[in-house]
């Protein structure tokens, strides 16, 4: 349902478009619309959808229409080699968007990188790749990335806790989550932490609690973990199941907003770069207003990740102009400065030597249960990238 909710109107927007391909900016995308990993990705996804019918309705940019063609991969690496070459070698994408999950990168970047297709990151973690010095062909507006996060949620744990940290890792087994953990793990010492435990779970594990009775029999009383919501969320559910009264940090994935509010949980705390949509800002306003307009079927404040990549693709081709080559479309995305608007804590600017960003910053919420609300736990704190 999801997929053909996203792709049929994908479609229905493209069949609007002139039928020469040459007379629109043709972008690619594969990503997890189906599947368990599909909550934290599809939502993305149907906001560039939103995002681009918009701007076409306004006439495009530099007067050519833009053509979004969205394949499914269900998060297998199979599919979204497939989906890749069909995109760069039927499609002729100017650019290619992965949302997916980071056992699909391999083969996608295989694909794009012998067509000379630059790629795009968007709504699925930043390999350390577009960090300085980048490859000149990935890309990334994901708000999530490998080791500046790790760094930032293990210095919130040693500035908030009042007692020595014996800490519980959690990953999921892919690659770049089991590879950002194992990173947390090498810092923890430095900070002066114990880690007690560190658990491996594999994406279709349906029962968490053989993994959460290690973390709590360990005696742990922080957990990190960085992975897909599914596996967060599970995680500290287990954990509370188990009566366990620790204090659980995770990454702030684009559901992190409206579990807060089902969870109730006060000792859950979320790191993320995106403001919540609970802060009310005009951008926030305007995204819940094109998502009722555009007949989402997702909640808006699920759509910033996907918002976000669409500017800074906008940004990207009307700077690369007319008529437009992946060559052109790479050079703009080289030197792209997004406003984000408040989306996040300071803009999107991206050079020759980092395709991640200039700065990272960071915002802490949790649910206070005396406000009954989503309050902010850490205002913004940012790490250059160098």
């Amino acid at each position: 349902m999801l997929k053909k909710a996203i792709i049929g109107t994908a479609i229905f927007t493209a069949a609007a478009l002139p039928a020469a391909a040459q007379d629109a900016y043709v972008i690619g995308l594969t990503g997890a619309l189906t599947g368990p990993p599909a909550g934290t990705y599809a939502p993305g996804v149907d906001a560039m959808r939103i995002y681009f019918d918009r701007l076409n309705k306004a006439g495009g940019v530099n007067g050519k229409q833009i053509k979004l063609v969205i394949q499914d991969d269900s998060a297998e690496p199979g599919k979204a080699a497939a989906n890749a070459k069909k995109l760069v070698a039927q499609d002729n994408a100017l650019l290619v968007i992965n949302t997916s999950l980071s056992s699909t990168y391999a083969p996608v970047i295989g694909e794009t990188k012998r067509a000379g297709v630059p790629l795009l990151f968007a709504n699925a973690v930043c390999p350390k790749e577009v960090n300085p010095p980048a490859e000149p062909l990935q890309f990334c507006s994901t708000a999530f990335a490998a080791t500046y996060d790790s760094r930032a949620s293990l210095a919130f744990i040693k500035e908030t806790a009042k007692e020595a940290v014996n800490l519980g890792l959690v990953a999921m087994a892919i690659p770049v989550s089991r590879g950002e953990i194992d990173f947390a793990d090498t810092q923890t010492g430095a900070l002066g932490f114990k880690t007690v435990a560190k658990e491996i779970i594999p994406p279709p594990t349906p029962d968490y609690a053989p993994f959460a009775t290690k973390i709590k029999d360990a005696g742990a009383n922080w957990v990190f973990s960085w992975a897909p919501w599914i596996t967060q969320v599970r995680s500290v559910e287990a954990l509370r199941r188990l009566g366990w009264t620790g204090d659980f940090v995770t990454w702030a994935h684009l559901e992190a907003e409206s579990e807060l509010v089902r969870l109730k949980d006060p000792k859950l705390f979320v790191v993320g770069a995106n403001a919540l949509f609970q802060d009310g800002l005009p951008i926030h306003k305007e995204i819940e207003a094109a998502a009722k307009e555009g007949g989402s079927q997702y909640p808006a404040n699920q759509m910033a990740e996907g918002w976000i990549a669409a500017q800074v693709i906008e940004a990207a081709l009307k700077s690369a102009g007319w008529p437009a080559t992946p060559q052109k479309v790479a050079d703009a995305l080289a030197s792209v400065k997004v406003d984000t608007k408040g989306l996040r804590g300071g803009p999107i600017e991206w050079t020759k030597e980092n395709h991640f960003r200039t700065k990272q910053y960071y915002r802490v919420y949790r649910w206070d249960p005396t406000k009954n609300a989503i309050v902010v736990a850490k205002d913004w704190y940012s790490y250059d990238v160098k």
